[in-house]
């Protein structure tokens, strides 16, 4: 008798798909037992085809009436050929879009999916127009590169690092293990930190291009969403690594897609997840949101292709395009749009008598602007920086929603926080800080978190963001800053979706270091990532009458 979990299947393994250049890329061909010809759902990854996750999802899809063609990219596990990383997928996309698509037991409809760089693997070569490709499901996917890599120029290091776990045609599991990351995050310079353990030369070129440039802009997506007709189910949580990039494919798609499909009927999905724990009831962190926060992400893609490739009418086609979760409220909701159109942007500014630094000292935080206060001032040494503790660090020990006491004891740390709420206060979509700062380096950085702070004492971290001083207008012009000149600063938080309920408070933190999630300024005005020498910087943060510092808040009326 059939086990009722292993549904009679057919399996084809390394089938062979030609590229237009002849190289031969592997793929694992899953289709129901019964039937000719059926919708197909492609996987491209670089993380082998057989991982035991997307096995597993191949079963579910064919249960559900798909074929399934899982693929190794170029030059990775059975694949011929050399990887480069990102530069090739969508050429191979494509040309696998057309071999499926050629294939007898493809109906001619063609769905795609995959978590992370597999998210990649599906927009980038929907701009090539397939016939046969109707629909995507990205689940933590990107925009660009230089949007991941670099955020606003600051380099994601632990992101730019990552790539020593995928040197090869495989992925270095257990011996990766046996690397020291406190040691290797901290090498300098950067350009070389990884040269005695492995030639990669992706991340020499990820460190020689800290501006958005060509190297960047040759695979980007922020202009070329007109090129794309298909509708996408976009997936990623609030404290997922790739939550920023993923909204603005969302709205890339909504607002700017080639046609009436990808822009009416494109979709997103976020849960209260880290980049690792996408759709769990019990996420990384130290909150708990209880059961409504699972979700079965498989489930909601075969409901997504049911719509999409079969045409079943399932409600999903009524439903709001966004379907969030709500943290504090722990409950989901659909919404039409992304910033609410119902927001009120709300500016809390920052007080204090000169001494905000560490959660003791004297900071607050108001709806009163600010007249004549003395500065707060603290003194940035790269050699020991903030270290990296929750929000989007895509480390799955140090992820999440966490409790933030233990950073604000340090001195280099300023804390803003508002008095106990009397009411509940719901924040849905992007946070912004606007802070007035002067230093005595040519370059530096600084640093928003967005925290709640809940009655029994725990500092929750909402999101957070960095500023690089030399990016603050462009970041394809950099220019060096005057020391100890006053700058405006507009630090970009991320996004976020929680209600401040009664009786908490709303803190922002600000510093000038987040690592090693990003890495360190090292304050001389130097190439980022050239060399190895450090300066001290002092930093002045100004909040009075003509430097009004402060956090926008997307308030959303209850």
């Amino acid at each position: 008798m059939t086990s009722p979990l292993i549904q009679p299947l057919r399996i084809q393994f390394d089938v062979k798909v030609p590229m237009r250049d002849g190289v031969l890329l592997s793929a694992d061909v899953y289709r129901p037992a019964s039937g000719d010809r059926f919708p197909v759902l492609l996987l491209r990854t670089i993380y082998d085809n057989q991982m035991p996750r997307y096995v597993d999802w191949a079963r579910r899809f064919v249960q559900a009436g798909f074929a399934v063609v899982m693929q190794d990219c170029r030059g990775r596990f059975d694949s011929d050929g050399a990887w480069a990383p990102y530069v090739n997928e969508a050429r191979d996309g494509f040309d696998t879009h057309e071999w499926i698509g050629r294939q007898p037991w493809c109906n001619g409809k063609i769905g795609t999916f995959g978590i992370s760089y597999p998210g990649f693997t599906q927009t980038l070569p929907a701009v090539q127009a397939s016939k046969y490709l109707k629909a995507l499901a990205p689940i933590a996917s990107q925009q660009d590169n230089f949007g991941h890599i670099y955020v606003e120029g600051v380099l994601h290091l632990h992101v730019a690092m990552f790539f020593i776990n995928v040197v090869g045609r495989s992925m270095q599991r257990e011996a990766r293990a046996l690397l020291n990351d406190n040691e290797l995050y901290r090498r300098l310079p950067l350009i070389s930190a990884l040269d005695d353990i492995a030639d990669i030369p992706f991340y020499r070129n990820v460190i020689s291009h800290c501006t958005f440039d060509e190297f960047w802009k040759s695979y980007s997506l922020r202009d070329r969403y007109r090129e794309i007709g298909v509708p996408a189910l976009f997936i990623t949580g609030w404290y997922d690594s790739l939550l920023h990039e993923t909204l603005k494919l969302f709205n890339g798609f909504r607002k700017q897609g080639g046609t009436a499909e990808a822009r009416n009927q494109t979709r997103l999905i976020i849960g209260p997840w880290p980049h690792q724990a996408l759709g769990s009831a019990s996420p990384p962190g130290n909150v708990e949101f209880g059961p409504p926060a699972e979700m079965d992400l498989v489930a909601e893609q075969i409901r997504w292709y049911d719509w999409q490739l079969k045409g079943v009418s399932n409600g999903m086609e009524a439903e709001g395009p966004i379907h969030l979760f709500v943290m504090g409220d722990n409950a989901w909701r659909h919404e039409n749009e992304w910033p609410l159109a119902r927001t009120e942007f709300t500016e809390f500014f920052f007080h204090s008598r000169g001494s905000a630094n560490t959660g003791g000292g004297d900071g607050s935080l108001s709806r009163s602007s600010p007249t004549e206060e003395p500065p707060d001032r603290f003194i940035y040494d790269p050699a020991d920086p903030v270290p990296s503790w929750g929000a989007q660090y895509q480390n799955l020990d140090r992820t999440g929603p966490r409790d933030r006491r233990d950073i604000e004891r340090r001195q280099d740390v300023l804390v803003y926080t508002s008095a106990p709420l009397d009411r509940d206060l719901e924040v849905t979509g992007p946070v912004t800080a606007t802070i007035y700062a002067a230093s005595s380096a040519p370059d530096t950085d600084f640093t928003a978190t967005l925290v709640d702070v809940h009655p029994d004492g725990r500092a929750i971290n909402l999101c957070e963001g960095i500023r690089r001083a030399r990016f603050r207008e462009s970041v394809e012009k950099p220019a060096l800053i005057e020391p100890m000149k006053t700058y405006e600063y507009r630090i970009d938080m991320w996004d976020t979706s929680n209600v401040f309920n009664a009786g908490h408070r709303i803190r922002v933190e600000i510093s000038s270091s987040n690592f090693p999630r990003f890495d360190r300024n090292l304050n001389t005005g130097h190439q980022p990532g050239m060399d190895a020498e450090m300066a001290i910087a002092r930093q002045a943060i100004f909040h009075n009458g003509l430097h009004p510092s402060r956090v926008t808040l997307p308030t959303i009326p209850r």
